[in-house]
């Protein structure tokens, strides 16, 4: 089963996850914001997606910009990191669709649908 991790007021969100409904691909929703997310699972994810920790790094978010991460992230570790990620799950990219062998950040229709197409 995947399980999006997502925010509904998000507009790429939302458009994720009719994306999904349109396509008839269950999904369990859960909400970045009350997920209770632990180092362990950001570190999966980024094993899953072959992708840089800083990719999940919602870059454009209040949070991101009141916390200064931007200069910030190249002076910390991957564990520290981690750390502020689950810290603020306004924090993540997202929407962020997880499955057993894989991890998709953000919401891109081609990519979701090549990967997503395999597992029909």
């Amino acid at each position: 089963m995947l399980t999006l991790y997502a925010y509904r007021a998000c507009s790429t969100c939302r458009r994720a996850e009719k994306w999904l409904q349109e396509h008839q691909i269950d999904y369990n929703f859960v909400s970045v914001k009350t997920a209770n997310l632990q180092t362990s699972d950001i570190f999966r994810w980024q094993k899953l997606s072959n992708l840089p920790l800083k990719r999940f790094f919602n870059t454009s978010g209040q949070v991101y910009r009141r916390l200064n991460l931007k200069d910030k992230l190249a002076t910390l570790t991957e564990d520290e990191q981690r750390q502020i990620l689950i810290s603020d799950g306004m924090l993540l990219k997202r929407p962020i669709l997880v499955a057993e062998n894989f991890v998709l950040v953000g919401f891109q229709e081609a990519e979701w649908a090549a990967k997503l197409d395999k597992l029909a």
